[in-house]
């Protein structure tokens, strides 16, 4: 996927705007913006100094295109590590494409999807783990997924998956100087010792695991349904959160008959709010539709928020609950108008709810009014404390699932390493084992060779530009 030479592509959104960066990156960048750039004060065709911003013109023919500044990087002090050359235009749609035509007439390539980033990852200016991370920082949408981002293209997650591996090579190391030296019997690795190793990276590849499930959905935005009996407040609690009207709020059962969605970022996590259609059996074509996909969509949630009012039976409610959980779902179980009741919030009847239903399924309770939006802080609170629980958030946190791969594969080389010392197997069987779990660790960061395949897989969901 990677193009020779020197490539060129627009770097900011397509579309108007104030302004609009190009980029060059390669050995002719300098040499052919100096075919069009005349700085102020200078002839055209003057030789570029990098490290400095230079106002001018841009001419193609005589013909005055646009008043530019152009910042030029000389490789390997560069984001690709080569000569890099960023041009920034008045952001019309016409004045960019024709200062892009320019280059391309002169031979220059159209970069491909994330292939500055690419060549930036061959020339050593980032690890594979930090090139990833320049597109979740990109798209990153919240204060959190922006931290998490930003921790990893700044080396912190590959310097754990580099100490990782480095322990994982000591070990090996041990085991192959014993195989040297097998005739004279000689044990450097210590069985005990190793295994007390072993434990110690099998907890910590662990850990990293478990954070995959904070990370991922602190990356893609915590899916959130909402749910309930028809005429419960379903509508009324999604309008209320994001204080508008997104959904219509009708007294005749079965107004919803889809699923509506919608981002609202609290106190720095995004949410995707699903309201769904009213769970109850109903001979309406259309309705039933509608309530099959809001079970669909409860099935796909991380935290369930189930309204209901003081007209449900306990026992038919914990019926519910159960037909709905499924592994890793966190239930809000949410009395909803409690404006209306004179007793306010019943806690009894929530935890009559928790002992009828299997230990497994821990459901949380609170009571909202959505005409009193103070009584939402309590629920914007809980639902970031649910998310806080799903990982040791202060920790390395993985958020791509080609991580969460290899480290599952690490993870079980080593279960092997152990039961082959268990079983007292040969060190070279053990080697075995051990390299494949470096192996896997070293995919991560791309510290061994890389499948070209895997390489486009990765930069070819970049934005062109980047």
């Amino acid at each position: 996927m990677l193009s020779d030479g020197t490539i060129i592509a627009l770097s900011t959104p397509q579309g108007i705007g104030a302004i609009g960066v190009i980029r060059l990156s390669g050995p002719l960048a300098f040499e052919k913006t100096a075919l069009f750039f005349t700085p102020k004060g200078k002839k055209i065709g003057d030789q570029i100094q990098p490290n400095q911003t230079l106002f001018g013109n841009f001419i193609k023919d005589s013909n005055l295109i646009d008043e530019v500044l152009v910042t030029p990087f000389k490789g390997p002090h560069s984001y690709t590590g080569e000569d890099v050359v960023e041009i920034s235009c008045h952001g019309s749609p016409f004045i960019l494409q024709q200062v892009i035509s320019c280059f391309l007439d002169e031979g220059i390539k159209p970069a491909k999807p994330g292939e500055f980033t690419l060549r930036a990852y061959l020339n050593k200016k980032m690890d594979l783990s930090q090139a990833e991370a320049v597109a979740d920082l990109i798209a990153s949408e919240s204060a959190e997924a922006h931290r998490i981002a930003m921790q990893q293209m700044r080396g912190g997650f590959s310097k754990g998956m580099e100490d990782l591996r480095q322990q994982l090579i000591q070990f090996k190391a041990l085991i192959e100087l014993e195989l040297d030296f097998s005739e004279e019997e000689v044990n450097f690795a210590e069985k005990t010792a190793l295994e007390k190793l072993l434990n110690t990276l099998e907890k910590e590849i662990q850990t990293l695991k478990n954070s995959f499930s904070y990370g991922n959905v602190i990356k893609k935005g915590v899916p959130v349904a909402i749910a309930g009996k028809p005429n419960v407040g379903k509508s009324s609690l999604l309008n209320a959160l994001f204080n508008e009207e997104k959904a219509i709020v009708s007294p005749i059962a079965g107004t919803t008959r889809d699923t509506i969605e919608d981002t609202l970022i609290i106190e720095g996590i995004q949410y995707r709010f699903i309201d769904t259609a009213g769970l109850r059996l109903t001979e309406d074509t259309i309705e039933s539709i509608g309530v099959a996909r809001a079970k669909e969509k409860v099935n796909q949630a991380t935290i369930l928020l189930y309204l209901y009012d003081k007209s449900v039976l306990a026992h038919e409610l914990s019926q519910e609950l159960t037909s709905l959980y499924h592994n890793n779902l966190f239930i809000l179980l949410i009395q909803n108008k409690i404006d209306l009741d004179p007793q306010g919030y019943d806690q009894k009847f929530c935890d009559d709810i928790n002992k009828q239903l299997d230990p497994k399924i821990k459901v949380m309770s609170l009571g909202i009014s959505t005409k009193e939006s103070d009584s939402l802080i309590p629920l914007k609170k809980q639902l970031n404390d649910i998310v806080q629980s799903l990982g040791n958030t202060d920790g390395i946190i993985i958020n791509n699932s080609r991580h969460f791969h290899a480290l599952t594969e690490a993870l079980h080389s080593i279960g092997n390493v152990k039961k082959g010392i268990l079983s007292d197997l040969p060190g070279d069987l053990l080697s075995i084992d051990l390299k494949e779990a470096i192996d896997h660790v070293g995919t991560i960061t791309g510290v061994i060779d890389t499948d070209h395949d895997i390489l486009g897989t990765i930069f070819n969901q970049f934005c062109i530009g980047k």
